[in-house]
């Protein structure tokens, strides 16, 4: 049984309130940690470390030597990464095949970002003033508290985390009480990297009991989070209060479009991977399957076919396709939506219970579902469930596929599968979301940019626009020579 104290000034730091709270192994249901309980005591502990450095040695050096740093963490990283793929297996329950991929991919953030971090520029203005030189300059924004959800910790963390430092930030990380001993390892490998103590800390807990402390905080300069949209909403609340910037990565309920023309066993595949990777604890998982008229039932029956033949059990084994629910909690949520779903008059045709077969294990396991029948006004095309459960909706026209997909209070991804170019630049054109996927699904690069509209959040994380987010804009104006102009005109 580890225990895992909060990291805070380079230091493992026990919690002022001396108490821990377990972590179990969705796949086995069983304990294997104990992290620390963290409260607005340690949240301001951490704060202050985190203002120190920023105002000490992580603020006075340069942009190229910060990049360095970051540079030597990334080879940490690569030597660790199966390492840290187990351990996130172990305490979100996903797959060894997508933990894995993600923990080997996780340094190209901090490589891209620490190549980036001196080639932030200002700009020289041509002044419409005689006599005065006008500059701009980019400047970090201070400490920034990272709030991060439980699907995939430490690939959240490198979105945040990467271009914040790059920007010359520090941080306070709080991971999900779910999912916090990936996050709390990592701080092992920033100490080793050479980063400062201070620049990057990791305060464990409760959102009520640590998270909000830090939105409130008045040194935190910026709150970067993911998790639900109502959790988000809250957070945007708090921080209006010190107007203070934030950028939040919500939910979504994204449509996966299938036309008639589409190579039609890749779109069977793009729809079972839009879904049932990850489990479907994804906020881009594409959830609502909108399939033209004419294919509907044929790619139903195929869909179903593939579908059932998903093999469910043990995380750690590259042959299961489909893991365990992460938290009891969601387990509960997920089989709540399916029943709302019979209940408005869906039709499971796949699905629609618990798995307790033989791999099942201890764990808390949901059974591909696949419903059809649904209108896009049902419960279940409207909310996020976070489950392997699939809405199917089919359409006739383009433009009802167009008003279908935009008909949500989400706008985070979309995808599109057709074989028709000016139909795939149409269509992502007009989807209001932001990343719109064209005959692939579920692509992510640490050099593309990655948010939403409406309620799927603010800001993007990733590429280069990402680094502007954690930065601040400064007009310097220079008189070339000493006047004695009018005081109470402007000049």
């Amino acid at each position: 049984m580890k225990t895992y104290d909060h990291f805070i000034d380079g230091n493992w730091v026990k919690p002022a309130t001396g108490e821990y709270f377990n972590t179990e192994n969705p796949y086995l249901g069983k304990v294997w940690a104990k992290i620390a309980r963290g409260n607005a005591e340690d949240a301001d502990k951490a704060v202050k470390s985190a203002k120190a450095a920023f105002e000490g040695e992580w603020g006075s050096m340069t942009a190229t030597n910060r990049g360095k740093l970051m540079v030597r963490l990334a080879g940490i990283i690569e030597r660790e990464a199966a390492r840290l793929g187990e351990l996130e297996v172990r305490d979100n329950g996903k797959l060894i095949a997508e933990m894995g991929a993600q923990t080997k991919y996780l340094a190209e953030w901090y490589r891209y970002f620490g190549g980036l971090a001196d080639k932030v520029e200002g700009s020289v203005l041509p002044s419409d003033k005689p006599g005065i030189f006008n500059f701009t300059r980019h400047e970090p924004l201070g400490v920034v508290a990272m709030i991060t959800a439980w699907n995939s910790p430490l690939l959240l963390l490198a979105w945040k985390l990467a271009p914040a430092l790059a920007a010359g930030n520090t941080a306070v990380v709080k991971p999900s009480e779910f999912t916090s001993a990936s996050s709390l390892e990592f701080m092992e490998l920033i100490k080793e990297a050479g980063i400062p103590d201070g620049v990057v800390n990791c305060i464990s807990g409760f959102g009520a009991e640590v998270g909000q402390a830090l939105v409130d905080h008045p040194d935190v300069a910026k709150v970067a989070f993911t998790g639900s949209d109502v959790a988000g909403q809250r957070i945007y609340e708090s921080a209006a209060k010190k107007i203070m910037p934030v950028t939040l990565e919500l939910g979504g309920k994204s449509p996966n479009i299938v036309f008639e023309d589409a190579n039609f066993e890749a779109a069977v595949m793009g729809a079972i991977s839009g879904i049932f990777a990850a489990t479907g604890q994804t906020c881009i998982a594409g959830s609502r399957l909108l399939v033209q008229r004419s294919i509907h039932d044929k790619f139903v029956k195929r869909l179903v076919e593939v579908a059932e033949k998903a093999k469910i059990g043990d995380p750690m084994s590259t042959e299961t396709h489909v893991g365990p629910v992460t938290t009891r909690p969601q387990f509960e949520k997920v089989l709540g939506y399916i029943n709302v779903a019979k209940e408005d008059g869906a039709i499971c045709v796949l699905g629609g219970k618990p798995y307790t077969g033989e791999g099942a294990k201890g764990g808390q396991f949901i059974e591909p579902t696949i419903f059809t029948g649904v209108s896009n006004d049902m419960r279940i095309a409207q909310e996020e469930v976070f489950g392997p459960v699939l809405s199917v909706i089919p359409f006739d026209t383009e433009e009802e596929a167009i008003s279908i997909g935009n008909d949500i209070i989400y706008g985070l991804a979309a995808g599109v599968w057709t074989s028709d170019i000016g139909r795939a630049l149409r269509m992502s054109e007009k989807l209001r979301a932001g990343t719109v996927w064209v005959n692939t699904y579920r692509a992510v690069s640490f050099m593309s940019p990655f948010g939403g509209y409406k309620r799927s959040g603010q800001g993007r994380e990733s590429g280069q626009e990402s680094i502007k987010e954690f930065l601040q804009t400064k007009s310097v104006w220079i008189a070339q020579e000493t006047t004695t102009a009018n005081p109470f005109i402007m000049r």
